[in-house]
């Protein structure tokens, strides 16, 4: 087997991807009002789903625990958890809202529960 990067050649093998250390280039530390107002996130049973989990995974990015263990803990995968920390990192708050998603907008509006 070729040394992995030699001539731009990425090995697949599990056995280099074991030496390959994933730790997260983006830190997190907290302010007092960013740590209380993740905290209401993650225990709010009203919330949606996603803002308590995206909640969860910064807490849990700012007590120093790797994207892999977030990812086994919340039950998702490691890039997800990946994306999050790196908008928080940048956007802080602000980035774990959602976006404007791109394409056509629904034709009709969605039904009202009667």
């Amino acid at each position: 087997m070729l040394n992995p990067g030699t001539y731009g050649i990425v090995s697949t093998s599990p056995a280099w991807e074991a030496r390959l250390p994933r730790k997260s280039p983006f830190r997190i530390e907290l302010t007092a009002e960013e740590a209380a107002e993740l905290h209401r996130r993650s225990v709010k049973y009203t919330l949606p789903y996603f803002e308590v989990v995206r909640a969860k995974m910064i807490l849990m990015a700012a007590e120093g625990v790797d994207n892999d263990e977030i990812a086994a803990r919340l039950d998702t995968r490691r890039e997800v958890v990946s994306h999050w920390r790196k908008r928080f990192f940048k956007e802080r708050l602000r980035g774990l809202e959602e976006r404007p998603r791109p394409g056509r907008p629904r034709a009709f509006p969605p039904r009202a529960v009667r």
